[in-house]
């Protein structure tokens, strides 16, 4: 397959998934529940965080982190009392546990406290072209409160050579400007050019049979080959090309 017939091919198969019934079936769904923008991100976040496994089991315990915070997750983490996060010990999404959950809790308090919003942060730290050091970052920033070692492992980080496949996916939730109603577009400061597409066991097998990817690992250095590559389909909106891979491999077994 030659350039041009790729990129018509992945373009045919965007359209084919990025349109409103892909969240029927996406952990999206969660922060789609909300409209205040400090409400979306925060659900985005906290539901990226658990984004691993089975899909209806992470949309169902994101779906649990919701209701404990009151279905009002900007409110709890502004306002909450100590007392408040003892609800919260029992919840478990595989190695994600209830004292991780406080700790998100405590350190997402402390990011809006401190620097209004997490688009801020994310915005200054941002490259022209990349996020990545955005969210090594911003894991400083929310550990840099008393917190629970263990709890360090649930944000990922670039500059140790993670391709961060959540935090990537969270991002373009927040940032990609989606006329097709998936992706909110809410972070308006910073563009989808600066996005790494989400990569995962999916996406990195449907990339290297397109000739898109050949590092056989999914790590940083794999997603800044397969960055390159998608921006010669799109640099204005390279990550839309994760719909394409991600449904090619999800939904066709590619």
């Amino acid at each position: 397959m030659n350039h041009n017939d790729l990129k018509d091919f992945l373009d045919a198969k965007v359209i084919q998934y990025n349109n409103p019934k892909f969240i029927e079936s996406d952990p999206i769904q969660i922060p789609h529940q909300f409209n205040k923008k400090e409400d979306i991100e925060i659900a985005g976040f906290l539901t990226a965080t658990i984004a691993w496994g089975n899909r209806k089991s992470i949309i169902n315990n994101a779906q649990r982190m919701m209701q404990l915070l009151d279905n009002s997750p900007y409110d709890f983490i502004i306002n909450h009392h100590d007392s408040d996060l003892e609800g919260l010990k029992p919840f478990v999404h595989r190695t994600f546990n209830g004292n991780d959950f406080i700790q998100f809790i405590k350190s997402l308090q402390h990011i809006y406290k401190k620097h209004d919003s997490l688009e801020t942060l994310f915005l200054k730290y941002a490259k022209q072209d990349s996020l990545q050091t955005s969210i090594h970052h911003f894991k400083k920033h929310f550990f840099e409160i008393k917190h629970l070692p263990r709890t360090q492992k649930h944000i990922s980080d670039p500059l140790k050579n993670s391709a961060a496949k959540r935090i990537n996916m969270f991002l373009r939730w927040m940032v990609r400007q989606d006329n097709a109603g998936v992706d909110f577009g809410i972070w308006k400061t910073l563009s989808p050019s600066q996005l790494s597409c989400p990569l995962d066991v999916h996406s990195g097998n449907v990339a290297r049979k397109l000739k898109l990817l050949n590092r056989k690992q999914n790590d940083a250095k794999a997603l800044n080959e397969l960055d390159a590559s998608l921006r010669t389909l799109d640099n204005n909106d390279p990550v839309k090309y994760d719909f394409a891979l991600f449904g090619l491999g999800v939904f066709e077994s590619f």
